[in-house]
């Protein structure tokens, strides 16, 4: 396999596997209209859950664990929110404070898990594909399976009772409110289910490379953001499902600019920045393109000032 085909399977992998953060953000702050900025924290939870489980001899079940962990995440978020009258960014970053502690327990005192000779879903796909010679894929196709899931389950979640109030509670509050309808209620549930979404994408990333770093969730919330502003950008309108679709290819095509940028022989410590300057691209060109007349008109009316000054 070519350099080229290879960097392209890679960024492929982890854009199906980041992506899942992706509908995490889509649902928390695309339909519920949250910022949970325990993303980062959550994120290392379910790796950290998920390897720790993996490593006791469960690789299916580090799945479910890392899930659930993730419930937990986003039930604590949701109470801090609407129980305790806490504004849901300083509840976020309350939480995601708290987790490095809670990740540094779970991975019992060590800031690094190793998982070379763990059994994982992906080891256990490699054994599967054995025998029609496709083992280079594994990390792919459980990664295309997963996310294939999640987006159906997403989709008709959504499109449930209990899904419309979430939307709805995003839209508009006081109107959910007035319709009997709990707001701290849909508001608890989303975030559950969006952080069980953020701690599988945490627990697939760690079995797929092996290891579990405390940062490896650091970093984060911002390609998320990144990823679900491209998605939108791609594919913003039209349904739940094509929506769903959109975020899961802004997420590839994120990691393809990552793998470019890799390509041009970038220092790692400069791909935050990276992030960092997609994120402002991808929020600043739709109003750029909207203002867009205006400058034109603007810089218009200038050149022809110009040329009447230069011709009295």
């Amino acid at each position: 396999m070519s350099i080229a085909l290879t960097l392209g399977q890679t960024a492929l992998e982890l854009g199906l596997i980041c992506s899942l953060t992706v509908l995490a953000l889509f649902l928390s702050y695309s339909m519920l209209n949250v910022c949970d900025l325990s993303t980062d924290g959550c994120f290392t939870l379910g790796a950290a859950v998920g390897a720790v489980v993996a490593i006791s001899g469960h690789p299916y079940l580090s799945i479910f664990a890392a899930m659930a962990a993730g419930m937990c995440s986003g039930f604590i978020t949701a109470l801090l929110q609407t129980r305790m009258g806490i504004d849901s960014l300083l509840a976020g970053i309350i939480v995601n404070t708290g987790l490095y502690s809670v990740n540094i327990a779970i991975m019992g005192g060590s800031s690094l898990l190793n998982m070379n000779k763990t059994e994982t879903v992906f080891t256990k796909m490699k054994s599967l594909l054995k025998g029609v010679s496709l083992t280079d894929y594994s990390i792919l196709f459980v990664s295309l399976i997963a996310v294939t899931l999640i987006v159906v389950f997403l989709t008709a979640f959504l499109n449930t009772r209990l899904g419309k109030a979430i939307r709805a509670t995003g839209n508009n509050p006081d109107m959910v409110k007035s319709s009997s309808i709990d707001p701290a209620f849909t508001t608890t549930v989303g975030l559950c289910v969006s952080n069980a979404f953020t701690g599988l994408s945490g627990c697939l990333l760690a079995q797929s490379q092996k290891s579990v770093d405390i940062n490896i969730g650091t970093g984060m919330l911002t390609v998320a953001l990144a990823s679900l502003l491209i998605g939108g950008a791609v594919l913003g309108k039209g349904s739940i499902l094509l929506r769903a679709v959109g975020v899961v290819l802004g997420a590839i095509i994120f990691r393809l600019v990552y793998t470019i940028a890799l390509r041009f022989h970038m220092p790692a410590f400069m791909l935050k920045l990276v992030s960092s300057i997609i994120v402002i691209l991808a929020i600043s060109i739709p109003y750029l393109k909207k203002q867009w007349p205006t400058i034109k008109r603007y810089m218009d009316a200038k050149r022809l000032k110009k040329t009447e000054e230069k011709d009295a």
